[in-house]
């Protein structure tokens, strides 16, 4: 199964700089993957190299939530 990783500090970064265009192309990416089956992993990347992963997104209706949250406050 096929697994797309969206690092939740790169989405903050974009949040930041208002960069929507950025912000749609991982969320495509997402949808797309979802809707073959994949999962959608909700990671950290810290400073020092980890990963730690926190949440998975299985289907289009809480990638879309998540979608939704990311973009509330955004222009």
């Amino acid at each position: 199964m096929a697994e797309y990783e969206i690092n939740v500090g790169e989405v903050e970064g974009f949040q930041m700089t208002n960069n929507t265009t950025d912000l749609e192309q991982i969320f495509t990416r997402a949808k797309s993957t979802v809707i073959q089956g994949g999962i959608v992993l909700l990671t950290r990347k810290y400073a020092d190299g980890r990963v730690e992963k926190f949440d998975e997104l299985t289907s289009e209706s809480d990638l879309e939530n998540y979608r939704q949250n990311v973009f509330k406050y955004l222009p």
